[in-house]
């Protein structure tokens, strides 16, 4: 998963902020203390012999042949732990040594290139050429599965059962249905699609939403593909507006660019054609009149600019509150936005804020054109009668066959700003969805440390060309924002931290395991413990006073099984070690434990530490499922 994760708004059912605990202290356990954790509070009795942590790593923790020390027995002179829940600010920041960028190319026909090396790329940052320092040549994932084993089973009486095997979610994708925009005809042939594309594209570690414009009808990320296809059966066209948007049943008729163009522009065209149609269809076309049909035409164009704009306003806070929504999923995220196209002039400001925040929170916009392959027309509704200007018509013509060219523009642009697909001029929807929202058959990383970065949050472009001559096109994210140097290093310790929760990726730069457990309090309650197991021997210490010196943040954060954030629990541990004690611990190693008070179900855990003498990161995911 790209590291370019970054700004984002609160997420929805964040626990309350409560008061730090207490600093206490804790004295240096004997080795075989160290290594079990101690049993959870329940109704049933601790089983005799402590349960075994899941096997991310599966060889025993070594002991100490002798007790500890008398003199090391002085926790407030060598250790402390203070604990908190874990409080989120959602403000992700770029991480500066490492720039990487997703890229899909493909050829005429769409079909994913897929043996490309790293010496046929060209990646550039602000018009200059990068060093590409890191490649690699992704594939999706098989589903990744945490099933532990059932060590010491039989001496547990029940109390600890083995984990069942749960796919990972790593990939969240939200079909946004613009339902204010789309006929009935496009909406329910985009909507057969979704469903056929749920039945046989979707991967188990997936989690899909359907979002819609009017937000109606609407079901948050989920694995549930029959809930999803429920919905889709009852999406129908919403009317959001108290004016009609459409231009066809208004006298005189006009759709939102020759509205836009009388209102915003004064084009005399478009007044003229507006105005010989108020006084055919208005005042039977009386001379006279015609003033009057000026006015009412002036009038029309108004109404239908302000209606327009209702209808854009709709569509562009769905998209703010869908990507402010995506920004703290722990994964891949993609929309798609499933829609004939609108126009949005008075919106530029707000197109421009939503292509920001996607890029800052590396969310992928793709678009769908739903109007399949079409040819445009003069905008004449035949089912009804003709009440405008004969005479106008033909000029009127053109302003519809350019607003049609002109609507999925804001498709394209939102595909191309974000690094996703714009899929148009197809029928074949169920090959848009396809190449829109399930990941490419093959893709490619690249990765850079730009050279001379400055600290000052400004947007850099990116581009990223084949060396040859091959006829493909690309895809791949625009740009990213640089990070603003923090005058506070706690407050950039803590974006760090920030940044690694809501990831996916796996880190190892700190030697760091993540262990979990889970014990049934009652036929309805449960606890999840997560061990943070440390190998002291490779951290870095800064000698002081005769003490080796280290500060470590411990941060355990549990997720629901579709992605959504529940609770963390931050530690902190402040080390000043003696010479003897960290001789001892290099053979014992650490164990830090977190627990959590949970119902039966699967969770995703994600362990993250930090070590603020080397400022570097290790990082974990976890599975439990607890039956129900």
């Amino acid at each position: 998963m790209s590291m370019l994760t970054v700004q984002n708004l609160p997420r929805s059912g964040f626990p309350p902020v409560f008061a730090l605990a207490c600093f206490f202290l804790i004295g240096f356990l004997a080795p075989l203390h160290a290594q079990t954790p101690p049993a959870p509070s329940s109704p049933q009795p601790p089983p005799s012999s402590p349960p075994a942590t899941t096997p991310s790593v599966s060889t025993p923790v070594p002991q100490s042949s002798s007790p500890a020390p008398a003199q090391d027995a002085k926790p407030s002179a060598e250790m402390t732990q203070d604990s908190a829940p874990y409080e989120s600010t959602a403000t992700f920041k770029v991480p500066v040594n490492l720039v990487l960028v997703h890229v899909v190319v493909r050829d005429a026909a769409g079909h994913v290139v897929s043996n490309l090396k790293k010496d046929d790329f060209q990646l550039f940052d602000n018009r200059k050429i990068q060093l590409v320092t890191h490649f690699s040549v992704e594939t999706p994932p098989a589903p990744k599965h945490f099933t532990p084993e059932a060590k010491a089973a039989n001496e547990l009486e029940g109390t600890v059962k083995p984990e069942a095997a749960v796919a990972l979610p790593s990939r969240f994708v939200a079909l946004l249905f613009d339902d204010v925009h789309l006929s009935i005809e496009d909406l329910t042939r985009a909507r057969l699609a979704a469903m056929r594309f749920l039945s046989s594209v979707v991967q188990p570690s997936d989690r899909v939403a359907l979002f819609t414009v009017s937000g109606l009808d609407q079901v948050d990320f989920t694995d549930d593909h029959d809930q999803l296809k429920q919905k889709l059966g009852v999406l129908i066209p919403r009317d959001v507006t108290a004016a009609d948007a459409t231009g066809n049943t208004s006298c005189p008729t006009m759709n939102a660019y020759e509205a836009d163009q009388i209102a915003n522009h004064t084009d005399p065209v478009a007044l003229s054609i507006a105005t010989a149609d108020a006084l055919a269809c208005a005042f039977s076309n009386d001379p006279k009149m015609n003033m009057a049909a000026q006015n009412l035409a002036t009038t029309s164009a108004y109404s239908m600019v302000t209606a327009n704009y209702v209808l854009t306003d709709y569509s562009f806070r769905r998209l703010q509150e869908i990507v402010r929504r995506m920004s703290v999923l722990p994964g891949q995220r993609s929309i798609v936005l499933v829609s004939p196209g609108f126009l949005f002039p008075g919106h530029e400001l707000d197109l421009s804020d939503i292509i920001d925040k996607a890029t800052r929170a590396n969310v992928m916009i793709n678009g769908l054109d739903a109007r399949g392959l079409y040819t445009t027309d003069d905008g004449q509704d035949i089912s009804q009668p003709f009440s405008g200007s004969l005479a106008a018509a033909g000029p009127k013509s053109t302003y519809y066959m350019q607003a049609q060219l002109m609507q999925d523009d804001i498709l394209a642009e939102l595909a191309d700003a974000t690094g996703a697909f714009f899929f148009h001029n197809s029928n074949d929807l169920d090959a848009g969805f396809r190449l829109a929202a399930a990941a490419p058959e093959v893709s490619y990383l690249l990765g850079f440390s730009p050279v001379s970065l400055k600290y000052d949050g400004k947007f850099h472009e990116l581009k990223v060309t084949l060396a040859g001559k091959q006829k493909y096109s690309i895809q791949a994210r625009r740009g990213y924002y640089a990070p603003k140097r923090s005058n506070d290093p706690a407050e950039a310790a803590k974006e760090q931290i920030e940044e690694a929760v809501f990831s996916q990726e796996e880190i190892h730069d700190l030697p760091a395991e993540l262990h979990t457990q889970y014990y049934r309090t009652s036929s309805s309650d449960a606890q999840i413990s997560v061990l943070t197991r440390l190998n002291v021997s490779r951290l870095q210490f800064r000698k002081a006073d005769g003490r080796n010196n280290n500060n470590l943040t411990i941060v355990a954060a549990l997720f629901d099984r579709n992605g959504n954030f529940i609770k963390g629990d931050e530690k902190t541990i402040t080390l000043h070690l003696r010479e003897a004690t960290l001789e001892r611990l290099t053979h014992t190693g650490m164990t830090i434990k977190s627990d959590f008070d949970v119902k039966p179900g699967a969770y995703l855990v994600r362990m993250v530490v930090r070590d603020s003498e080397s400022a570097m990161l290790a990082a974990e995911n976890g599975m439990v499922d607890i039956p129900y």
